[in-house]
């Protein structure tokens, strides 16, 4: 076996693993995070308060329709 063919042989191996990872990966069953809409969120109002572990957050949506929240 040429140096060469070494080569080769180590690039397909180390391409096949990384393909072999890539296929892992992606068949895993992903966590789904559960959505819900800034307008259901906000239910026409403008800002809102969240009461989190006793203290109180405040989202608000901005003029330029951006969403801050402050603690």
């Amino acid at each position: 076996m040429t140096t060469n063919d070494a080569i080769h042989q180590h690039a397909d191996l180390a391409n096949s693993t990384a393909a072999a990872r890539a296929t892992a990966a992606t068949n895993q069953t992903p966590k789904e995070i559960p959505r819900i809409t800034s307008g259901d969120l906000m239910q026409q109002k403008r800002e809102l308060e969240i009461d989190h572990a006793g203290r109180i957050y405040r989202l608000r949506i901005t003029q330029l329709n951006k969403l801050i929240l402050t603690a």
